[in-house]
């Protein structure tokens, strides 16, 4: 017990939003202390792999590897896709929030964000990875709930509130209403679908093939969920390979195709908004009509997407202050706060 203590003392309790796309790590007292590709390489020496690189020194090292080297990305969807290279991962980054190594071991106590409609399989493979990573104890909080925490909305009073979280791997929708969860969906369309459908419309149009990093760039550069008012918008260029002659090659596409491009995943976004405003009871209907949707996630700073929702729905809608923090912010809130412990769980 004196043991537990002691090691207790060399750690800091820490919340992790375990993104597809980014993971973002909270500490008590400190507030937010990183934010990093959840990307992980992977060199092969002698048949052994080995962890050479996490974070965003990882994914720099995207579609440029040699064949000894490989980037994997642990989490598909929202969820642990390999859990290894998943603990590997968050090994990594609780030593970087710490500081680096310690001669002590730490037993910091974590609270780990979930999708709302993850399985029980999902959420015991997240729990398992983050234990075995050297938590002392392993909270889970459901991703639209931290969002809303991390947003500032009334999550512990009587009042109706929607939540729109769109993440790399999916986007969450919910109506929270004290501590709890009035109404949630998911949808796995998020900023991942965005850059495979950049990339495809590239390559059908195009006969361009360009890398994940390349649609990203592209995405966050010029994407946007509406087709500009003139037309055609900002001009990017890229540079991919030519499927026809073999050779590298840069073109010129508009903000237009980009929107052209984005369109069905957008739309299954929309749709799923809707969907859940069907479903909201009247109470907290009316309540949602008085303060709007906030959208949350790294999808909230896509061009216009604000005004796309607003448009179909009929309702304001804002963007949180900090989308891409926001789901980290509110789970480290949850740790420190009394106010929120309600909303943890172990399962």
């Amino acid at each position: 017990m004196v043991f537990s203590r002691l090691f207790k003392l060399t750690s800091r309790d820490l919340a992790i939003d375990l993104g597809t796309a980014n993971t973002v790590v909270y500490v008590r007292g400190s507030g937010i202390v990183l934010n990093e590709a959840s990307v992980v390489a992977l060199e092969t020496i002698n048949g052994v792999k080995r962890v050479k690189a996490v974070g965003d020194g990882a994914k720099l090292m995207m579609g440029k590897t040699p064949d000894s080297i490989e980037t994997v990305r642990p989490l598909r969807d929202g969820v642990i896709a390999d859990i290894d290279v998943a603990e590997q991962m968050i090994k990594y980054f609780i030593r970087k929030a710490h500081g680096g190594t310690s001669r002590l071991p730490r037993w910091p106590e974590i609270v780990i964000c979930v999708p709302s409609r993850s399985t029980s399989v999902e959420r015991r493979a997240i729990r398992d990875a983050a234990s075995n990573a050297g938590a002392a104890q392993v909270w889970l909080i459901e991703e639209p709930m931290a969002a809303a925490i991390g947003a500032g909305m009334p999550v512990t009073e009587p009042i109706g509130g929607m939540i729109v979280d769109i993440g790399g791997g999916g986007t969450e929708v919910a109506v929270l209403s004290l501590r709890g969860l009035a109404y949630s969906n998911s949808v796995r369309v998020g900023g991942d679908k965005m850059d495979d459908a950049i990339s495809s419309s590239i390559r059908r149009n195009h006969n361009l093939l360009i890398g994940e990093a390349t649609a990203e760039r592209i995405k966050k550069e010029v994407g946007t969920a509406r087709i500009p008012a003139d037309g055609e918008g900002l001009t990017v260029h890229i540079k991919g390979r030519d499927l026809v002659n073999g050779v590298p090659k840069e073109i010129a596409i508009t903000q237009a195709q980009i929107a052209e491009a984005i369109s069905e995943p957008v739309a299954r976004n929309v749709e799923t908004v809707r969907t859940a405003l069907e479903n909201t009871l009247p109470e907290l209907a009316a309540d949602i009509v008085d303060n709007g949707i906030v959208l949350t996630g790294g999808g909230a700073l896509l061009r216009d997407i604000d005004k796309v929702l607003s448009d179909e729905t009929g309702l304001p809608v804002v963007v949180a202050d900090d989308p891409l923090t926001c789901v980290a912010l509110g789970a480290g809130r949850a740790l420190e706060d009394p106010v929120y412990r309600g909303v943890l769980t172990t399962a």
